[in-house]
């Protein structure tokens, strides 16, 4: 009989055209699925919590598998040693039958790292952008976004979505010595959106627009209207929080 498994997987996604697996393109989820199937010598699907954009990041995503009796510390063993050295497989954690990777999730946080001066060691990592910013007036907004409910300005034009409603629990920033990370968690995100409202954030903090502006942004339910997308590669997905009676 399967038992149903939550897999925590980190991975750096430069090289990837996001998790989800799409014909003709590598992605995360189809190398970590590969993997499996050839150790176990069958074919599985595993199911992602969500999506990320080709070149983002993840120090915690999560994914729901089936598998036939197990020892998940050998499993854990086999599946590293086959998988690329930018994918790891650190966690695997028996769940309810019945447990969802995506639906079951409550909260998934964010984290975008951004540079004031060029560094080579964050390359791939983090948005090297040398231009000044009023962090003051950056928290500020980021005081109305907490208070918002609908993103659709922030979201990706023509993704299909019906519901652009988001609650957003924690966002700000956090300034350390060699760079500066924009945190955000939130029930759920629409496509594009964190890079969206980063993006946003930027003109406000180089006073190209005001905070009246951005709420007329937000109210214009136009995604024409928000700042440009900042670059993937500074975006990790940093950890998904679930309820605790789906673990058994």
């Amino acid at each position: 009989m399967n038992q149903r498994f939550f897999l925590y997987i980190s991975f750096n996604g430069s090289k990837y055209h996001g998790w989800q697996k799409q014909n003709n393109a590598i992605t995360v989820q189809s190398v970590i699925q590969d993997s499996i199937n050839k150790f176990i010598n069958g074919q599985i699907e595993i199911h992602g919590a969500g999506r990320t954009d080709t070149g983002v990041h993840a120090r915690e995503m999560v994914a729901h598998v089936d598998l036939f009796q197990i020892n998940t510390k050998d499993f854990l063993y086999r599946l590293n040693s086959i998988l690329p050295n930018d994918i790891k497989v650190f966690k695997i954690l028996p769940v309810k039958d019945k447990s969802h990777a995506r639906f079951d999730a409550l909260k998934r946080c964010y984290k975008y790292y951004f540079t004031k001066e060029k560094n080579p060691f964050m390359l791939d990592t983090s948005f090297f952008y040398s231009n000044n910013l009023d962090f003051n007036i950056m928290n500020k907004a980021c005081d109305i976004l907490i208070n918002n409910k609908d993103f659709k300005s922030f979201e990706k034009s023509n993704s299909g979505s019906n519901n652009s409603l988001c609650k957003i629990y924690n966002i700000g920033f956090e300034q350390q010595k060699d760079f500066t990370v924009f945190n955000i968690c939130a029930n759920r995100f629409l496509r594009n959106m964190v890079r969206s409202l980063l993006g946003t954030l930027f003109l406000l903090g180089e006073n190209k627009i005001s905070l009246e502006d951005l709420n007329n942004i937000i109210e214009s339910r136009n995604r024409s209207n928000a700042g440009n997308s900042v670059p993937a590669k500074g975006l990790f997905l940093d950890k998904i929080f679930y309820p605790n009676d789906i673990f058994n």
